[in-house]
């Protein structure tokens, strides 16, 4: 028993470590789409593209893993959360559909007004709310009984969701145009820094905003923050929340090129943290733990296998990608 309690909370790691490695790699990319008609002239756009376009197409491969390893590690909640949540998942792949391919066409088309540039960010947009959807449905709890999903087709749209949705609108727009900053140089880099500025505050507002409304949703999620002794052990990450954000804040006053970046992906790791915190042990919240939902243990360890010798390798070659393409990128040079 204890051999497979370990291999339900491994698997789970796994699983939230794939999750979160999309969210930063696919994070600033879907976040480029959602500013991309702040960006109207054709030679920005082209630089924007070509600062992601070699690295892009590889973010998925993470969401992949993730939802093919809950799939195998833990099927029954793979079960019971995949018919509640139809809807979004169906959005969020047509939407990923479609900017990747708008990321393909784009360039066959000369002229400044680009359909293709819609499809980008539009899909963009799509995808992002769709996936904040999602974590808010799950957040805020699938209805189930026994060991089946006992919900309605629309339960996933509540007030609760949509906030979720429209704060990873806010934190990957953040990623995108600190990634700006780092990636390119010029009047395009002074926007994005202005840009920077007041997205910061709006997703400040929206983990401000998230944070308030969790504990309402299941007494649970009130005694893990608030119960004594539990707020000696979560009470650090409101305080590292603010201390990264003074440094963000620092970070964009000084115009610095990298800082504002990876201290946005501070946020996000905290952010996730938090959602960590609240949800642990369940992994469909209030209903069903990691070790209720996990497979077989020999399927766990024969899978271990697999994933230790594929997620360094996947680790490997993306920072190689990312180490070969660094440095800014030139107007009128790139991928294409």
């Amino acid at each position: 028993m204890s051999i497979a309690v370990d291999l339900a909370t491994v698997w789970a790691f796994i699983i939230a470590f794939a999750v979160f490695v999309y969210v930063v790699m696919d994070g600033f990319d879907l976040g480029l789409g959602i500013l991309f008609p702040l960006f109207p002239k054709k030679a920005d756009r082209d630089v924007i593209m070509n600062s992601v376009a070699p690295v892009w197409d590889g973010n998925e491969t993470w969401l992949v893993l993730g939802g093919g390893g809950m799939m195998a590690a833990f099927p029954l909640a793979y079960a019971v959360l995949m018919p509640a949540l139809y809807t979004p998942m169906i959005a969020m792949l047509l939407g990923l559909v479609f900017r990747g391919v708008a990321f393909e066409f784009r360039w066959r088309i000369t002229g400044e007004r680009n359909k293709w540039d819609t499809a980008f960010a539009g899909g963009s947009l799509l995808a992002t709310l769709a996936q904040g959807i999602a974590l808010g449905a799950i957040l805020q709890g699938i209805h189930v009984e026994g060991r089946h999903y006992a919900g309605g087709w629309w339960d996933w749209l509540t007030p609760f969701s949509l906030l979720t949705g429209v704060s990873l609108v806010i934190g990957y727009a953040l990623l995108g145009a600190t990634w700006l900053v780092m990636k390119t140089e010029g009047e395009l880099r002074d926007r994005a820094y202005g840009l920077s500025w007041a997205l910061l505050f709006a997703m400040l507002g929206a983990i401000g905003a998230v944070s308030i409304a969790t504990p309402f949703l299941h007494v649970h999620y009130t005694q893990r923050w608030f119960a004594w002794p539990n707020v000696l052990l979560t009470a650090p990450v409101p305080i590292a929340v603010a201390a990264f954000t003074v440094l963000l804040l620092r970070a964009l006053a000084r115009k610095y090129d990298y800082q504002p970046f990876f201290l946005t992906l501070s946020l996000f790791a905290l952010s996730y943290a938090g959602l960590g915190i609240s949800m642990y042990p369940y992994i469909v919240p209030q209903s069903i733990t990691i070790w209720q939902a996990a497979s077989p243990e020999n399927s766990q360890i024969f899978m271990l296998f697999g994933v230790a010798v594929l997620i360094p390798l996947i680790l490997a070659y993306t920072a190689w990608t990312y180490y070969v393409f660094r440095g800014k990128v030139q107007a009128g040079s790139g991928y294409h």
